[in-house]
């Protein structure tokens, strides 16, 4: 009597099993790299938009005015004294933030673009009012070749979010 042996290799659906699960993977792995930079840039959206508001609630709870500066590399929060604008403690929930990298940022005001590229001593370009009035803004954020994100605010502290289109 002879025992038959067990066959070698793979068989045909063995193979196909492997290759459709190998593909899965491919592709859960692209799909979660592709969208990357405009999730970055929702992200930065939404916490810029998160803390304005914050800022705005502070200033008209304490009564005292709330700046931000804007530049290229991120922004800060300064609070109105009478030595004039200081910044605010590095630890607090209105620290200087920095944009991702690679992010590119555009600030206008009444339709008008400001300049990013201030020196040492400049002053909050948006103010978060003690009345409970915000300068009215828009902010463009850019990352990559995702469509770019604007940030309204409006002088009541209300706040707009969406994208205008592809980038150039």
């Amino acid at each position: 009597m002879s025992i038959a042996s067990p066959p070698r290799g793979f068989s045909l659906i063995e193979l196909i099993v492997v290759v459709v699960i190998v593909a899965v993977l491919a592709l859960a792995v692209t799909l979660s790299i592709g969208g990357s930079s405009e999730r970055q840039l929702a992200r930065e959206a939404e916490r810029f938009e998160a803390l304005v508001g914050q800022a705005c609630a502070q200033a008209e709870l304490s009564g005292r005015e709330i700046g931000i500066v804007v530049d290229g590399g991120g922004y800060a929060f300064e609070l109105l004294t009478s030595d004039g604008w200081q910044d605010f403690p590095p630890e607090g929930p209105l620290r200087s933030r920095q944009w991702v990298d690679g992010l590119r940022a555009e600030l206008s005001r009444a339709g008008r673009r400001v300049d990013l590229a201030a020196g040492k001593d400049r002053v909050p370009q948006l103010v978060c009012f003690s009345s409970g009035e915000l300068t009215p803004f828009a902010l463009t954020l850019a990352l990559g070749d995702a469509p770019h994100v604007r940030v309204s605010g409006a002088e009541d502290v209300t706040f707009r979010t969406e994208r205008v289109g592809d980038a150039k």
